[in-house]
């Protein structure tokens, strides 16, 4: 299958998906969100989580340490589950599945 793109503007912020049907393997989507701080990150995730079907998940890329607080603090406050998280150098990585019900 290939790869679909979608690029688009939230809040006059470039924001880049990957739609579902890729051949990604652990994510239906994601979220760049690099050199944006707190709390544009959980924003922009607030709204992709909104739009996606219940069990997708999507794959979070961060630049702000911040979300290493924040993002495991929405997902617990709305539900989603924090699917993974990992941290390889100044990246932040995040897997947001959308609750089931």
């Amino acid at each position: 299958m290939s790869i679909g793109t979608y690029q688009g503007i939230f809040n006059g912020l470039e924001i880049n998906f990957m739609k579902e049907g890729s051949s990604l393997s652990d994510h239906d989507k994601v979220l760049d969100t690099q050199g944006l701080y707190c709390p544009e990150p959980v924003m922009m995730l607030h709204g992709v989580v909104r739009k996606m079907s219940p069990g997708e998940v999507v794959k979070i890329i961060a630049t702000d340490p911040s979300t290493e607080r924040d993002i495991p603090k929405f997902c617990n406050f709305l539900g989603h589950p924090l699917v993974k998280q990992e941290q390889q150098g100044d990246l932040y990585y995040y897997w947001v599945q959308k609750k089931v019900s």
